[in-house]
């Protein structure tokens, strides 16, 4: 109290009591000791004991305003242990602050009493009465109270603590309902979620096996449509045999019936011109001695004249072996190329009396061109694009068409060149602007004299320089002529975009009905060499499935033309050349190829699936 620390010397032992534990008591610990020996003395003896203090001492408290302290201090002194007493020295040091406090016990009053040690005999003993200064007893107070308000704080904190531990514990017991409760949960969930993913893994393996069940029911019903197919091409061509035996019989019968009638008929006209002969004869003979010297005037204006009449039969014959064509086919060349001619003049007079930049358009219809690939969203994509160039921009139609016609022959000579993903574009777009096509088939006349088709004779030029540009062979930089090979390449190129083009049946104004005219025009006009079965071949290779698919029996009435006459043609050339194609066009009749569907002509739906859509 207030750093205040009182030393009191006494004996170490009062029967059996000990009155000095610690050297170093403060007064509060001396207060308490000292009640603490009141009360178990007291409870001890069934008698008054001497130098009992029975009332309190009557101290002012400066914190309680003057209220009196109801705990008594009490101290007993016996008289065994006076002797003990005298001898120890009556000062108590204050060990901490150096200063101290003496406690005098002459006015202390001693029994002169004997008796035994004995707590339970002890006779009453006059009263030890312990005279305390005011500053002793505030003193006291203060201590008593601050021991009183130290109590509460750790009655307090220790109240404080048991609440907070009660609330901790009420928080972890709750804290473990929630995870058990999470935890069931969880669980429910985990089975729920395993049994939806057993459901979906059934409804799964269910699906696929309903699809391939599909696949192989549409497969069961592909190869029985196959087999019937077969079977009824067998049987036509059962029927076309017969049908073409019986002709023949028919046809040699007549031959026989009409070669008897010749015989007779020139008989009859030999015996008429023998008749005539000798009659001439004699006429002759009969006049020849009236006009031995004469000139025969009329004899020799015959003469003149046959020789005249022939001279102009041998020019349009020369004239007619120069280019083998058809008829009609050269005159839709010369109108498509007349459209072309002047549509290009007009492009001309358009740039130069103009300053748009249409050269721009022309580089976008390239670039569109050349990202054609064979899908389905490549198609229509493209086709969009262009159709925006055509009708949604300030490049006049004309301009565009002749562009698009100009590129996409040009576009020909790439490598891996799609031709029926190009041709699906073409079509498209000429179903909306007709006057295009015409272009583009003028385009490709200039490029290939065979889709006509029509060929140039050798005979008819007067040199092989003039000739190989007749045929379309380009020269280099250098003024070469390109190689025969390079040639034949750019040729096949060239068919195999014509052949994709005709084969493309919806809304196209140039469809399967102009090629199967190709076709025979082909087979009726030109002659067989290395250029034209080059043609031959990549015509048919992709054009030849849809062409059976709708003339049947006339398509192979064609190929079997082609395997009778052109081919034999061919081989009787006995040029080592020529043996690629030979081997080429003979397996794709005899192989029935034209019964599969050429690579390419179904879109893919995308660049990475096997699965194609038309």
């Amino acid at each position: 109290m207030g750093g205040v620390k009182l030393e009191l010397r006494c004996p170490k032992k009062a029967y059996s009591i000990a009155l000095d534990p610690n050297p170093d008591w403060t007064f509060d610990d001396l207060v308490s000791e000292l009640n603490a020996l009141e009360i178990k003395i007291n409870s001890g003896s069934k008698v008054p004991l001497p130098f009992a203090k029975e009332k309190s001492r009557d101290l002012p408290n400066r914190k309680s305003n003057g209220r009196k302290s109801s705990s008594p201090f009490v101290m007993r002194v016996f008289e065994d242990d006076m002797d003990n007493f005298e001898n120890e020295d009556e000062e108590v040091h204050d060990k901490k602050s150096g200063g101290g406090r003496r406690f005098n016990f002459d006015d202390l009053y001693l029994s002169d009493s004997d008796d035994s040690g004995d707590e339970s005999s002890f006779s009453p003993e006059p009263y030890l009465m312990l005279k305390v200064d005011i500053a002793e007893s505030g003193l006291l107070e203060l201590s008593r109270e601050h021991q009183f308000r130290v109590k509460e704080e750790i009655r307090n904190q220790i109240s404080a603590l048991e609440t907070e531990l009660k609330s901790e514990t009420d928080k972890s017991t709750s804290a473990l309902v929630r995870v058990e409760k999470y935890r069931k949960e969880r669980s429910e969930m985990d089975r729920k979620l395993d049994t939806q993913y057993q459901r979906e893994i059934a409804e799964a393996l269910d699906n696929h096996l309903t699809s391939v069940q599909r696949d192989l029911e549409v497969r069961s019903q592909m190869e029985e449509r196959k087999i019937r197919i077969d079977a009824a091409y067998e049987d036509a061509k059962r029927k076309e045999a017969e049908e073409k035996l019986r002709q023949e019989r028919a046809k040699a019968e007549a031959e026989a019936k009409r070669a008897e009638e010749a015989k007779r008929a020139e008989e009859a006209k030999r015996a008429a011109l023998e008749a005539q002969r000798r009659a001439a004869e004699e006429a002759a003979a009969k006049k020849a001695s009236e006009t031995l010297k004469k000139p025969d005037t009329d004899a020799n204006l015959g003469a003149s004249t046959a020789q005249s009449g022939g001279s102009q039969i041998i020019k349009p014959a020369a004239a007619a072996n120069k280019i083998r064509a058809a008829e009609s086919a050269l005159t839709l060349e010369q109108g498509r190329l007349q459209k072309l001619k002047q549509l290009d003049e007009e492009v001309q007079a358009l740039k130069s009396s103009s300053n748009e930049n249409f050269a721009k358009y022309e580089r976008q219809i390239s670039k569109l061109i050349q990202q054609i690939t064979g899908t389905t969203e490549s198609v229509r994509t493209k086709e969009y694009e262009l159709l925006k160039v055509f009708c949604n921009s300030p490049c006049p139609p004309s301009l565009s068409s002749l562009a698009l016609a100009k590129k996409v022959v040009a576009n020909c000579k790439r490598p891996g060149n799609p031709a029926f993903a190009q041709a699906y574009v073409i079509v498209r777009i000429t179903s909306k602007a007709p006057h295009a096509m015409d272009l583009i088939l003028a385009e490709l006349h200039k490029a290939c004299i065979y889709t006509v088709p029509k060929h140039c004779s050798r005979s008819a030029f007067g040199s092989n320089e003039a000739y190989f540009k007749a045929l379309g062979f380009q020269e280099d930089d250098e003024g070469k002529i390109e190689s025969v090979d390079s040639y034949l390449t750019r040729l096949e190129s060239y068919m195999k975009l014509y052949g994709a083009l005709v084969q493309t049946d919806m809304n196209n104004v140039h469809g399967l009905k102009e090629g199967w005219a190709w076709l025979a025009r082909f087979v009726n006009a030109l002659p067989a060499n290395r250029y034209t079965a080059v043609a031959l071949s990549a015509f048919i290779r992709m054009a030849g499935y849809s062409l059976f698919r709708k003339y049947r029996n006339q398509f192979l009435k064609l190929l079997n033309m082609v395997s009778d006459n052109f081919l034999n043609a061919l081989r009787e050339q006995g040029d080592s050349q020529l043996n690629p194609v030979i081997v080429e066009i003979d397996s794709y009749i005899k192989d029935r190829e034209f019964l599969r569907e050429p690579e390419g002509r179904q879109l893919k739906s995308n660049l990475q699936s096997d699965r194609s859509v038309p």
